[in-house]
């Protein structure tokens, strides 16, 4: 039981338990994996911490305030080393050293949130990554021997707890950590039970299709990064990796591809927010697994429509499983379209800040591009965070031919409280510049309902006057029309948190109400060329 647990750990005995033999400074160092920011190294440097779409300020980072765990779990990961190293100076280096001679003082000793298995994996492969600026030179001695004893101490206790705790994603994070310190502090016993249990959990985690089992591209950006640390790390220890670990590689990096649009960021599913395109091409580049990006992800419960310069991504699969499921988001059938570099028809993303209530609107079906009925969620979203009530039932087919692709899906999220199933067509046309999409439910007669087209920030929309067709006009000037029968057309506010911060954007909507013999919605998206430019043939 966690209370126990608790208090085992934080026990005096415990931390004796951890104390034992350290080298002076670590065999290796690893190359970073993601790139730092130069412009938030800045800000932190200056003394103003932002994590989690929350912020704090001072001289000294605030190990201990009463902030957001999300916020303390980011600050206690030291993950921001890769931007003050970004700013490439002595006085940045000065400034890591005096935080990190901090924590030593204040959080080196068991903490449920400092010490959680997930954030001491990320600190280790933070300190282990950038040792050499950090504690490598001459007259940092005492420094050095205090932070080789402390890594050695966390690695004994993710020894013990990195298989138990913080499940998912988070798993490979500690695991990778644990790995890491083992290599490079020359621990053969924690570093062979780190590779065994990380390979375990490489392929339980990485479906056989690539995708990760939280079914969110940010986890799948997070899991790729911690499998290649752990690669690097006993590639730099001349020790074997496993074939469970490459193959897991080997499979997520075309999964990771699968969820870029054309800007080359990710898709926003399940809680993810875009990265950046740096971000994910250097993950990718790292690595060097060849593999295209699959068109099909039966296991993730993704499908990939791409013709001409336009590309859709639906979310077709069961929501994730419980206890994986605390960043999931109730989007079934929910769909991104982006055109070359551009956004078109997107999610409105993850909200990363301090409110709970925003949290919740963001998961929330009214939030994806899809049919939601009776402004309810396909899935329940529980005070806990969990998911209740969610589908059970979801199909996917799929054809193509002639360069034209389509697929058929449905879920019965909707079938335990009104009795309706919710299936949806999508056609894209071969020359990628006609999507045709059709909403149908079928069941008791009564609800309203509401298919929902979320916009990117960037397209300007507008209505026609007879109300059954809109104009999106990009930011290029590239313009897309659509229509629709079956439901009543309107534009409305939304809102978009795919970059972090939240924009004002828009959102067309269909509504209608279900009759005796159901409902369905046909619509047309067609581009018509940029400004001056002759329309589309297509």
């Amino acid at each position: 039981m966690a209370w126990a647990r608790s208090v085992l750990y934080g026990s005096a005995l415990y931390d004796l338990s951890l104390w034992g033999p350290a080298p002076s400074r670590p065999a290796l160092a690893l190359d970073a994996v993601l790139p730092g920011d130069a412009a938030r190294g800045a800000a932190l440097k200056a003394g103003s911490f932002r994590f989690a779409g929350e912020s704090a300020s001072g001289e000294r980072p605030p190990w201990t305030a009463a902030l957001r765990p999300d916020f303390l779990a980011e600050l206690h990961g030291f993950a921001w080393l890769a931007d003050l190293a970004a700013l490439d100076n002595a006085e940045a280096w000065a400034t890591a050293r005096v935080w990190t001679e901090d924590w030593l003082a204040r959080c080196d000793g068991w903490d449920a949130l400092a010490w959680r298995a997930d954030v001491a994996g990320k600190r280790l492969i933070a300190w282990i990554t950038y040792w050499p600026r950090l504690a490598g030179r001459e007259e940092d001695g005492a420094f050095t021997q205090r932070l080789c004893a402390s890594l050695a101490r966390q690695m004994r206790h993710l020894s013990r707890v990195g298989r138990r705790e913080a499940p998912g994603v988070k798993r490979l994070t500690a695991l990778a950590g644990l790995i890491a310190a083992a290599a490079a502090l020359g621990n053969p016993g924690a570093l062979e039970r780190g590779v065994r249990r990380l390979a375990g959990e490489a392929e339980a985690q990485i479906l056989p299709d690539g995708g990760h089992v939280e079914r969110s591209p940010y986890a799948q950006l997070l899991a790729l990064e911690a499998l290649i640390a752990a690669r690097a790390a006993l590639a730099a220890r001349q020790t074997e990796v496993p074939p469970a670990l490459q193959s897991a590689i080997d499979r997520a990096a075309p999964m990771l591809r699968f969820f870029r649009h054309g800007d080359g960021a990710l898709a926003l599913f399940n809680g993810a927010g875009e990265a950046t395109a740096e971000t994910v091409e250097r993950v990718l580049a790292r690595a060097e697994a060849k593999g295209r990006a699959p068109h099909s992800a039966p296991h993730a419960g993704f499908q990939r429509l791409q013709a001409g310069r336009s590309l859709v991504i639906v979310d077709t699969g069961a929501p994730p499983p419980p206890g994986l499921d605390g960043d999931a988001h109730a989007e079934a059938l929910s769909f991104e379209m982006s055109h070359a570099r551009e956004r078109l028809i997107v999610n409105c993303g993850a909200y990363r800040g301090p409110s709970a209530q925003w949290r919740a609107a963001a998961r929330a079906s009214a939030a994806h591009s899809t049919l939601v009925v009776a402004n309810t969620n396909s899935a329940e979203i529980r005070a806990d965070g969990g998911l209740g009530r969610k589908p059970g039932r979801v199909r996917c087919e799929r054809a193509e031919e002639d360069g034209a692709q389509w697929i058929a899906a449905s879920h019965d999220g909707y079938a335990p409280v009104f009795g309706l199933t919710h299936h949806r067509q999508l056609f894209l046309s071969a020359t990628g510049e006609d999507l045709r999409g059709e909403d149908r439910l079928s069941g008791p007669a009564g609800q309203g309902f509401a298919v929902r087209f979320h916009l990117h920030p960037a397209v300007q929309a507008s209505l026609a006057q007879d109300g059954s067709t809109a104009l999106l006009r990009l930011a290029s000037g590239v313009g897309w029309r659509m229509r629709a029968q079956g439901a009543v057309m309107s534009l409305a506010e939304s809102i978009y948190l795919g970059g972090g911060e939240p924009r004002k954007s828009q959102q067309l909507v269909l509504e209608g109400h279900v009759g005796s013999s159901g409902a369905t919605v046909k619509w047309a998206l067609r581009r018509e060329g940029k400004k001056g430019e002759p329309a589309s043939a297509a």
